[in-house]
């Protein structure tokens, strides 16, 4: 009977332990995931950043390019050409 008891308290012991162990884990777990968002939310957020910054660069570099180099004027003026290219495409398209 002493041996049952003392089985059965060494089981509840471990199942104690296991139970802690397992809530200590969801808790870890659920700031994982917490930061995990956080992480995303900051990537979304660089990225879109990125993005404007891209635009921006964009920007000024063709109104450089008004005002700039030979070689950027260049570039300025195909891409130009080609936007009338594509004005003239879709011109036509409508009025056939």
């Amino acid at each position: 009977m002493n041996d049952l008891f003392e089985t059965v308290s060494s089981l509840e012991k471990k199942l104690s332990k296991l139970l802690d162990h397992y809530n200590d884990l969801q808790r870890y777990n659920s700031r994982l995931i917490e930061q995990n968002s956080e992480l995303n939310k900051k990537n979304k957020d660089q990225y879109q950043q990125f993005n404007d910054l891209e635009k921006k660069y964009e920007s000024l570099r063709v109104a450089n390019a008004m005002v700039g180099s030979k070689e950027d004027k260049h570039i300025t003026k195909l891409k130009i050409n080609t936007l009338i290219r594509e004005i003239d495409k879709c011109i036509v398209q409508l009025s056939d």
